[in-house]
């Protein structure tokens, strides 16, 4: 028997406000058409003004209790995956640790749009360890504050959004039949920092900055990055690409989607795509994606699930989940 953490319930949030490709027309050199093509987006939700990153992880979170069934208080562990805190410091996740009610401890993790891949890694450790016995996930952005709205090149691509998960520890068998988390497989190369950042920070510019990509490289490090993390995973598990239900993956862009199933010869109708209607979320890209396939139904108890991502840094990093 080994100890191993299962996912409990899940909830996400997005902001009221949609933005349309029609509507950035308005705004920048661009069309409805150019996008789509490029990237499968054709809207994305955008935080008001006063809307904080904490507000949508909080709305996220208390969604993930409520499907769980459990209280706020049970949770001793909260691991916020952002790029866009509230502020500096304090962590935001201890804001969302006040507002449920949560003992134990919170922090942040900053790995872009791998965020919550990494996130769910911590929180695994914890509870494999005996250091957590529930804990909280949350993948939780505020990405437009960061945009430069005269850049066509990257204002159209993101969006803002939270989703989570409730996890717990439980004694399991060991194998790949068991339920939650079977692996987490985390990668970086900072050798690539600058193809995808932002340029300021409170050490640099004292300014927050705004998002500066090389689209094409990104692109061409995407697919064969996480191709290699899915192999990975699926080697360290002993299952084949064929046993896979779903995979959610970071909705970025429809083309690095498409790709990546190709190449694992994944159905279309296997992959959870949002992209279309969130953009690229970031760390919360994928728990929104996975909180809308468990609620309409498509994903069910015992179901293996892929995740994998791909963000600056370069960060990149792929989990096997039974759920």
């Amino acid at each position: 028997m080994v100890m191993r953490s299962r996912v409990l319930g899940c909830g996400i949030f997005l902001p009221s406000n949609v933005v349309t490709n029609q509507d950035l027309e308005q705004r920048v050199d661009t069309s409805d058409e150019w996008i789509v093509q490029r990237t499968g987006i054709r809207s994305r939700h955008i935080a008001a003004e006063g809307e904080k990153t904490s507000d949508l992880a909080i709305a996220a979170a208390t969604r993930a209790l409520e499907h769980a069934g459990v209280p706020g208080s049970s949770i001793d562990c909260i691991i916020l995956a952002t790029t866009t805190p509230d502020n500096t410091f304090p962590a935001t996740a201890t804001k969302v640790q006040a507002a449920l009610g949560a003992a134990g401890f919170a922090m942040d993790i900053q790995a872009v749009c791998a965020g919550f891949v990494y996130a769910m890694s911590v929180a695994d450790n914890f509870l494999r360890n005996g250091q957590a016995r529930r804990a909280l996930v949350i993948g939780a952005e505020t990405f437009s504050r960061l945009l430069d709205w005269n850049d066509r090149t990257t204002c159209v691509l993101f969006g803002d959004g939270a989703g989570a998960i409730v996890m717990e520890a439980y004694e399991a068998k060991g194998d790949s039949s068991d339920r939650g988390v079977l692996s987490t497989h985390l990668h970086s190369d900072g050798n690539q920092y600058d193809l995808l950042y932002v340029d300021g920070g409170a050490s640099s510019t004292g300014t927050i900055g705004h998002v500066r990509m090389h689209g094409q490289e990104i692109f061409r490090h995407a697919v064969s990055k996480l191709s290699a993390v899915v192999e990975e995973a699926l080697a360290a598990n002993g299952l084949e690409s064929t046993d896979i239900d779903w995979m959610v993956p970071h909705q970025a862009n429809r083309r690095i989607i498409d790709g990546l199933a190709r190449k694992m010869k994944l159905s279309p109708e296997k992959v959870v795509l949002t992209v279309d209607r969130h953009g690229n979320t970031s760390a919360a890209s994928i728990p929104l994606a996975l909180g809308e396939a468990v609620a309409d139904g498509r994903i069910k108890r015992g179901d293996l699930i892929l995740m994998e991502a791909i963000g600056g840094g370069l960060t990149w990093g792929s989990a096997l989940v039974r759920w």
